[in-house]
C-alpha cells in the first residue's frame, strides 16, 4: 500500500502525481465492483417486457405454442368448416357482467341472455375495430384493432371496473388506454404487451368446435371454446353465427357467418364481481375504421415510451392487490393441451 508519509521527495508536483494515481485505481475499483454487483438496466428491462407477455393459445402471440402448430385444432369429420373475419370491420357490442346462476345458464348468450334476469347480470356498452391489412410506422407486426369500453371497463382485473377503458393493438404492440373517468394516480396510457398482435382473420383455428355450446341461442351457431388452469376453470370463448348473412354496409360483399358473442372468465372477487362476461356484438359490418379516430389515440395520449400497465398481480412486482385473497385472472390462462379432432354502439 502506498504510503506518503514515506515519500522522501520533497518535489509537490511528485505528491500529486501519487495521490491522483491513487484516486484512480481507487475509482476504477470501485466501478469494477458496481458492474459485477448491480442488474444491468438491459436486465430489468427484459423482465418487465417478458412480465408483459399473456399465454392467449396462439390467438395474440405464439407464447407456450412449441411449435406453433401445436396450437391449431384440427376439425373432426362432421364439424363445420371454420368462419373468419372479414380483412376489416366495427362493430358495437353490449356487454353482459353475469354475477347470478352462471352455472345454470351459461354462454354462448342471446342478447339478452335466455334463462337469465336482469338482476342476475350488469349492462354496458362498447364499439369493437379491426384493420387487419394496417402496417405501424416501425413495421412490428401487422394488424390493428382497438376494443373500446364506454364507463365499465373489461372487468378482468382485481379492482373496480366503473371506468371507461381501451386496449389498442397496433400491430405487435398492445396499449391500455384510460380517458377523463379514470381512477386517481393511474396514467391515461401504459405499454400492455409488446407481443400482443389482434386476432389474425383465420384466429378461431386456435379454439375447439365446442358443439353443445353451439346448441345455444336455437342451435343457430357454430360455438369454439376450451377451459383452462384446472381448478380456477378459466373460460374462453367465441361464437359466430352458423348461417351466412349479408354484410351491412358492402353489399357487394359475399355473404358471410358474423361473430355473434365473445365469452369468457372475467375476476369473480368483488370488485370486479365478474364469474362470467359476454360481449354481444350488435351491428358487426364491414367498415373501414377510422384511424384517426382510433389508431392515432394511441400517439395523442401516450408518451414514446409509456409506462408498463400494473393490471394484473404479476405485472409489477411488490405491489399489493386489493383483496386479501389472490383471484383467479387471465395471467393463470395457460396454453392448453391439444386435444384430439372431435367425431346500440358508444364511441370514445
Amino acid at each position: 500500500m502506498i504510503s506518503f508519509d514515506n515519500i522522501k521527495s520533497r518535489n509537490s508536483r511528485i505528491r500529486r502525481y501519487l495521490r491522483n494515481i491513487l484516486r484512480i485505481h481507487t475509482i476504477i475499483s470501485a466501478v469494477a465492483l458496481a458492474s459485477t454487483s448491480l442488474p444491468s438496466h438491459a436486465s430489468e428491462a427484459e423482465d418487465a417486457a417478458s412480465r408483459h407477455v399473456y399465454a392467449t393459445g396462439g390467438v395474440h402471440n405464439d407464447k407456450d405454442c412449441d411449435p406453433p402448430e401445436s396450437c391449431v385444432y384440427r376439425r373432426g369429420a362432421g364439424e363445420p368448416t371454420d368462419p373468419a373475419y372479414p380483412a376489416w370491420w366495427t362493430s358495437g357490442w353490449t356487454m353482459y357482467r353475469v354475477f347470478n346462476n352462471f352455472d345454470a345458464f351459461p354462454p354462448p348468450y342471446a342478447n339478452p341472455p335466455a334463462g337469465l334476469t336482469p338482476g342476475d347480470y350488469e349492462v354496458s356498452y362498447g364499439t369493437s375495430y379491426y384493420d387487419s391489412t394496417y402496417v405501424p410506422a416501425d413495421k412490428d407486426g401487422t394488424g390493428a384493432m382497438m376494443e373500446y369500453y364506454d364507463k365499465r371497463c373489461l372487468p378482468i382485473f382485481p379492482f373496480d371496473n366503473k371506468f371507461s377503458c381501451a386496449f389498442v393493438s397496433l400491430g405487435n404492440k398492445a396499449y391500455f388506454l384510460r380517458y377523463a373517468d379514470r381512477p386517481p394516480e393511474t396514467p391515461q396510457c401504459c405499454q400492455f404487451s409488446l407481443k400482443n398482435h389482434p386476432p389474425r382473420v383465420d384466429f378461431i383455428k386456435h379454439l375447439p368446435y365446442n358443439a353443445a355450446e353451439s346448441r345455444h341461442v336455437g342451435d343457430s351457431l357454430q360455438a369454439y371454446s376450451y377451459r383452462v388452469g384446472g381448478k380456477l376453470n378459466i373460460l374462453f370463448g367465441y361464437a359466430f353465427d352458423k348461417a351466412a348473412t349479408p354484410d351491412a354496409v358492402d353489399t357487394a360483399a359475399a355473404p358471410y357467418r358474423h361473430p355473434q358473442s365473445f365469452y369468457f372468465s372475467g375476476v369473480p372477487t368483488d370488485p370486479p364481481n365478474a364469474p362470467i362476461v359476454s360481449q354481444n356484438y350488435t351491428n358487426f359490418r364491414m367498415q373501414r375504421p377510422d384511424p384517426e379516430a382510433t389508431w392515432a389515440q394511441v400517439a395523442r395520449m401516450c408518451p414514446a415510451q409509456p409506462e408498463w400497465c400494473c393490471l394484473f398481480s404479476t405485472d409489477c412486482p411488490g405491489r399489493k392487490l386489493t383483496q386479501s385473497t389472490r383471484p383467479p385472472q387471465w395471467t393463470d390462462f395457460t396454453t392448453p393441451p391439444r386435444m384430439p379432432a372431435s367425431p346500440e354502439e358508444k364511441k370514445p
